[in-house]
């Protein structure tokens, strides 16, 4: 799972199969907790040091740091989606616009407004004081995403590729774990930031606990606008591929950065 989601050297499994690929699907959103780790602690250390640094640079450095710890996969995927929804073809005329190594106008746009909305978002929630709870929420719900996509719900477009591996692979037991998963990594997350204390300077940085539920029940939501993509996706390509799937993860990252701004 952490090879295939990151960056991150691990050692490659001894087994390769559908039961193999749907445990690791089923526990992607570990693989978002790594990259809130790795990203989310450097951003606390910055700002408890009280460093002057823009909120828009640190949000942009983040952003940075992700592309490259996930190798630039999901966003590679969202522009490939989105060039195969745009070119108005259906099954096997969208997968071959997908499958070109260029980039059309059409991912060149959706890239560029999203990262510029995930830029604008983020800085707002380091502006707001919650930067790296967000970004944990953002990242766990985002990843969350791929156990749903991995379901019968959402068969393989081709016939090869990591979209077929994984197609079919998470049943209902799996989901239920991962579904449990989820929630239980946010409502850890909120609950230690809810009590939050104890700051280098000696100061204490409590989240209020009315805005602590809002943001585990808003987080969720976020997955929402993924799974509705892929449908989309779906019922244009006869299926989804491992492009459809980053794009999701991106699109949902972006949904639960903007939603758990909302209550706040």
């Amino acid at each position: 799972m952490l090879g295939t989601l990151t960056a991150v050297r691990v050692p490659a499994p001894t087994r390769v199969d559908r039961t193999v690929a749907g445990r690791a699907m089923a526990l992607a959103p570990l693989g978002g907790v790594l990259l809130a780790v790795l990203t989310g602690v450097p951003l606390v250390l910055v700002s408890r040091l009280d460093a002057n640094v823009s909120a828009w640079a640190l949000a942009l450095i983040v952003l940075g740091a992700l592309a490259w710890l996930t190798r630039g996969m999901h966003l590679d995927g969202l522009a490939d989606t989105a060039d195969g929804l745009g070119s108005g073809r259906r099954g096997t005329g969208a997968l071959e616009v997908m499958k070109k190594s260029d980039i059309g106008p059409f991912g060149v746009v959706t890239l560029v407004l999203v990262l510029l909305l995930q830029a604008a978002l983020l800085a707002q929630a380091l502006a707001f004081g919650v930067g790296p709870l967000v970004l944990l929420l953002a990242l766990v719900t985002s990843r969350g995403v791929l156990p749903v996509l991995c379901t019968r719900l959402f068969p393989a477009a081709r016939r090869d590729g990591l979209g077929a591996t994984v197609s079919g692979s998470v049943g209902g037991g799996l989901l239920v774990v991962s579904i449990g998963l989820v929630a239980g990594l946010l409502a850890l997350a909120v609950v230690l930031a809810a009590n939050w204390s104890a700051g280098l300077d000696g100061s204490t940085a409590t989240l209020a606990f009315e805005d602590a539920v809002q943001l585990l029940v808003a987080a969720p939501c976020g997955l929402v606008p993924g799974v509705l993509l892929a449908l989309r996706a779906r019922n244009r390509f006869g299926g989804v591929t491992g492009d459809v799937h980053g794009a999701a993860v991106e699109v949902s990252f972006t949904a639960t950065l903007l939603i758990t701004l909302l209550p706040l």
